[in-house]
């Protein structure tokens, strides 16, 4: 019985240890959304207002709002997102390697972050939307998320990459025509920045070989 556990605890180790990226971000998620529950409600939405990569902020502190709004989780709950790195992010990295990754997961973040507002800014100038809106709260990490799945398409070996890639086109593309909002078109246009990362794929496996890399005590090379 302990040589099962003691198996899947340096099985689990590994997985861990050689995506170091998505943990450590995990692990600083973990600690936000903690601190985040100390505060009251009202200290809690101006704290992560200042946070925010709303058109007021990024008027303001483009850069620093950008950083920041990737350490905090709107809502509080962390477990969904463990979760989702662990099945989305963890094997991404293993794949693509830690500087790959972290380029497709900040790219789709600022890229989809930019490209939201700037609709926004625009529906305003244009009167479709109310001034107000460019200080809404808007943090988080599913932008980064969203881009991630996208480019994890090109792991899967042809046929079922097509269903795959349909499948999260399909997911994040129809809210884009059930009232769709600004959120939206950021999900929809993280997944195209994901889509638009294949060259960042090149020369990757489709499935890496992480039972070598285990025993060798080695992550694939980035």
């Amino acid at each position: 019985m302990r040589r099962p556990l003691r198996k899947a605890a340096h099985l689990t180790w590994v997985w861990i240890r050689t995506a170091p990226g998505t943990y450590l971000w995990l692990a600083a998620l973990f600690v936000t959304t903690v601190a985040l529950h100390l505060m009251s409600p009202h200290l809690q939405e101006e704290f992560l207002r200042r946070r925010s990569t709303n058109l007021h902020q990024l008027s303001q502190n483009p850069v620093r709002v950008l950083i920041t709004s990737a350490f905090w989780i709107d809502g509080g709950r962390w477990l969904p997102y463990a979760a989702l790195y662990t099945v989305f992010h963890a094997p991404a990295e293993h794949w693509l390697g830690t500087r790959r990754w972290l380029a497709v997961a900040a790219t789709a973040h600022i890229g989809a972050t930019l490209i939201s507002e700037g609709v926004l800014g625009w529906a305003i100038h244009q009167g479709r939307a109310h001034e107000a809106a460019g200080d809404t709260l808007d943090v988080g990490v599913s932008y980064a998320l969203a881009g991630v799945v996208a480019v994890l398409t090109y792991r899967i070996a042809p046929p079922w990459r097509y269903p795959y890639g349909g499948a999260v086109v399909i997911f994040y593309g129809v809210p884009l025509f059930a009232g769709p909002d600004f959120t939206d078109i950021g999900h929809f246009s993280a997944v195209l920045i994901g889509l638009a990362c294949y060259p960042l794929t090149r020369g990757r496996p489709r499935t890496p070989d992480l039972d070598t890399g285990a025993k060798r005590g080695v992550r694939t090379p980035s």
